[in-house]
């Protein structure tokens, strides 16, 4: 089982664990795993939430909100203690400050006291995408950086299918506050163990060597332009996230109208997130063949669809679609990820993906208290009706940086 494991490894990222960036790789793909396995358990325990302490549709926005926006918002600072005491040790303690963290919702008394402790345990969260990105990019090739960005993101997207499913078998039989417990806990443990074992993956002495020349600097580019593409695709990325943040938010309430139990919600979102890993890293896959834009604009369309599709269809049709939707739903964000290199230059790319990533996540977060506002008005038709539009705006967007971008990760 190790080997095949060290294989698939060495397959993911296109080298050996003993090359340069690879080992680094594998650890942050681990951490990423842990810690978005811990965000995405509160998906299929939303309903569950909400029965037992009577939440309408607006708290649940609030609560999710609380959650992912308290790890959105410190994001350029925990880059900057990154840069300060080691990327990989920041990214570590952040992980063991979630995992803690969902320990305590669980526990729980009360809806304000939940909200209290979400926030707390999200906090924890700033540290893993700005850092675990920059670093990554920064010492894979550039031939392979979009391939390793996908695995990255496909080991955070395998982790939001172990942590529902894990959370939802438990949920069922003893309630949601083990659900959170459990993932929390396995959460802790195994970073803890990580801590203990990091001078084995991040030496001091190769620390700090960035695999890409400064030629990513993007010298001929002009800063307007570069700005001006930069500004735009923090819109874009922003939609994107918005729509995935409120559509995990609600899905379960679509399916549960349609008569699915939780159990099955919680396979439904396994799958989702199943096909969101094969996605981020099928989708880092083709961003190095066809570029982001091309994936982006694929990607967007079959998204909208989908959140129509989940509307219309019969209840034995959302199991299958659940699988694709998750698929191109989060595939996207390995392009994004790659359109960022090419309007950050490599020494100042943990500040670019901290800008990113805080607006993007903080779109996720807000997106459900808004979007939960809408469904209390008009209903959760009309809630996936608008998501639908605004995520095809997410190609309208991107589409005035294809020149700029071009030129620009021609020279990385």
């Amino acid at each position: 089982m190790s080997t095949s494991l060290q294989r698939l490894r060495r397959v993911a990222s296109g080298a050996t664990l003993h090359e340069p960036g690879s080992r680094l790789l594998a650890a942050a793909s681990a951490v990423h795993l842990l810690n978005d396995a811990c965000f995405a358990i509160l998906y299929p325990l939303l309903p569950l939430i909400a029965a037992d302490l009577k939440l309408n549709y607006a708290q649940v926005g609030l609560l999710k909100a609380t959650f992912s926006g308290a790890s959105s918002l410190l994001q350029i600072p925990a880059g900057m203690l990154g840069a300060a005491i080691g990327e990989y040790l920041v990214l570590l303690l952040g992980n063991l400050w979630v995992g803690i963290g969902v320990v305590a919702m669980g526990l729980a008394g009360s809806y304000l006291g939940l909200l209290a402790l979400a926030a707390l345990a999200g906090f924890g969260g700033n540290a893993q995408h700005p850092l675990a990105n920059s670093a990554v990019s920064q010492r894979m090739t550039p031939a392979r950086m979009a391939t390793a960005l996908g695995t990255l993101n496909f080991a955070g997207d395998l982790g939001k299918f172990v942590g529902p499913v894990i959370a939802g078998v438990v949920a069922v039989r003893f309630g949601w506050r083990y659900g959170l417990g459990t993932v929390g806990v396995m959460t802790a443990l195994v970073t803890l163990g990580l801590l203990l074992r990091r001078g084995l993956v991040e030496p001091p002495e190769t620390a700090e060597e960035p695999v890409q020349p400064e030629t990513a600097t993007q010298p001929s580019a002009q800063p307007r332009t570069i700005h001006r593409g930069f500004s735009l695709l923090l819109l874009a990325g922003s939609l994107d996230n918005a729509t995935r943040g409120a559509a995990l938010t609600f899905l379960p309430f679509v399916l549960a109208h349609k008569g699915l139990a939780a159990s099955t919600v919680s396979l439904a979102f396994g799958l989702i997130f199943a096909g969101g890993a094969a996605g981020k890293f099928a989708c880092g896959w083709l961003t190095d063949r066809f570029g982001p834009l091309a994936v982006i604009v694929v990607t967007e369309t079959v998204t909208a669809s989908a959140l129509l599709g989940f509307l219309v269809s019969p209840a034995a049709a959302a199991i299958p679609l659940a699988l694709g939707f998750g698929f191109v739903l989060n595939g996207t964000s390995s392009a994004f990820a790659v359109a960022v290199t090419g309007f950050v230059p490599a020494r100042s790319r943990s500040r670019g993906y901290g800008i990113y990533f805080t607006a993007a996540l903080l779109s996720s977060a807000l997106a459900p208290l808004a979007y939960g506002q809408l469904g209390d008005a008009a209903g959760l038709t009309v809630v996936f009706v608008v998501m639908a539009l605004l995520t095809l705006a997410v190609i309208l967007a991107a589409l005035p940086i294809r020149r700029a971008l071009a030129e620009t990760l021609a020279q990385i």
